[in-house]
């Protein structure tokens, strides 16, 4: 038998525009004691591609499913790395790299190759959604003589930059992320893409933004959100004034949320949208003067970006529930403090527009995680 091993030399997230490395192996794990044992392998050939599925509320033909003619799936010669893979379209695929062809290797023997791939910048990103879904993954594909092939599929998972401003990066530019007095200063291994430099100065930078909450009947409160731009993991931190307030917050929740939007000429209905939510944050603040926001940036989710089928984009979504002034005071008798047995109220919704952009874990290069298949 013939076993073959597969690991990404530089994790498993990458943006488009980066170089993907994979070390691949073949081994031999016949008893090396009997010489006889030789395995041939007729080729084997590398390929990445991105597939797409949409739900029924969406009319959707990629360019590539329109232009590629597929394999018919019967044949067990044909190298078609998306086989099996029939509940989408394929919207992007890299040119198949051969490894090598006629290999033979001799019992506890083995042979290992590199495949490296530049992810093209027009990628999309990995999306998990309730309209749209994009998955990428690597297959390897190999066949032994006269035997059928046997796929290798590694899951990839890529994180798109969308949405920066238009700012020159000079190659002096100031490094703006935190750090920290108290460690020395570690010369970087690998130095940031001007894109990923450029994410990085703009959600480093602090500029509180002050919002004035008012309805009908007068002001409810005043929000400060320090920055507008995030990335993955980081917390989204505001702060909620109730001082020289007119109308009396009762209590107030905010979520964290993305929206899909799909494209006007894609979509069965004029408009089909879907919202997804994360975080939340619930508050009673009734007679309360100042209240904090804290909410998480799972690092799962996905950045802000657009493609010809969707768009997505993230926001705050608040809702307020008011009262009456004046109606939700404390009735003081004696020692007891009683609340008021009727509140007359109302709700208030509104959304705050934010912008997150991808973090990059780096990898780590003493990882042992590996994919492997027995031939």
């Amino acid at each position: 038998m013939i076993s073959i091993t597969a690991k990404l030399m530089g994790g498993s997230v990458n943006i488009p525009g980066e170089n993907i490395i994979c070390c691949i192996s073949f081994l031999n794990t016949s008893d090396p004691s009997n010489s006889r044992n030789v395995e041939t392998l007729a080729w084997a050939s590398v390929q990445i591609h991105c597939l797409c599925s949409t739900n029924g509320k969406i009319a959707y033909a990629s360019k590539l499913s329109q232009t590629t003619e597929v394999p018919p799936f019967e044949s067990d010669t044909s190298f078609v790395p998306y086989k099996g893979d029939t509940q989408g379209q394929i919207v992007l695929s890299t040119k198949p790299k051969i490894l090598f062809c006629d290999l033979q290797l001799l019992p506890g023997l083995s042979k290992s190759f590199v495949y490296t791939e530049i992810l093209p910048p027009e990628a999309p990103p990995s999306y998990r959604g309730k309209l749209v879904k994009y998955s990428y993954k690597i297959s390897i594909g190999a066949q032994r003589v006269n035997c059928p092939i046997k796929l290798l599929r590694i899951p990839l998972r890529v994180l798109a930059i969308s949405g920066l401003p238009d700012y020159n990066i000079c190659e002096d530019s100031e490094d703006l992320s935190p750090s920290n007095p108290f460690l020395e200063s570690q010369s970087k291994e690998h130095e940031l893409s001007p894109a990923l430099q450029l994410v990085q100065n703009i959600t480093a930078r602090r500029s509180p933004n002050f919002y004035n909450i008012t309805n009908t009947r007068g002001k409810v409160g005043r929000f400060c959100l320090f920055k507008q731009s995030y990335r993955l993991g980081e917390d989204i931190v505001g702060t909620f004034d109730f001082t020289k307030c007119t109308v009396p917050c009762i209590q107030l929740t905010v979520t964290l949320q993305c929206e899909e939007r799909i494209a006007g000429e894609h979509a069965v209905n004029k408009t089909e949208v879907a919202v997804l939510s994360f975080s939340k944050h619930h508050e009673v603040c009734l007679h309360m003067s100042h209240c904090l926001l804290n909410l998480p940036i799972p690092m799962h989710a996905t950045p802000v970006f657009v493609t010809d089928l969707m768009e997505l984009k993230w926001k705050l979504h608040f809702e307020f529930v008011t009262g009456h002034p004046g109606a939700t005071d404390v009735v003081v008798s004696g020692d007891t403090w009683r609340a008021p047995e009727f509140l007359h109220i109302e709700t208030m919704i509104w959304d705050l527009p934010v912008q997150i952009y991808p973090a990059l874990p780096s990898a780590d290069p003493n990882s042992q995680y590996k994919h492997s298949l027995i031939l």
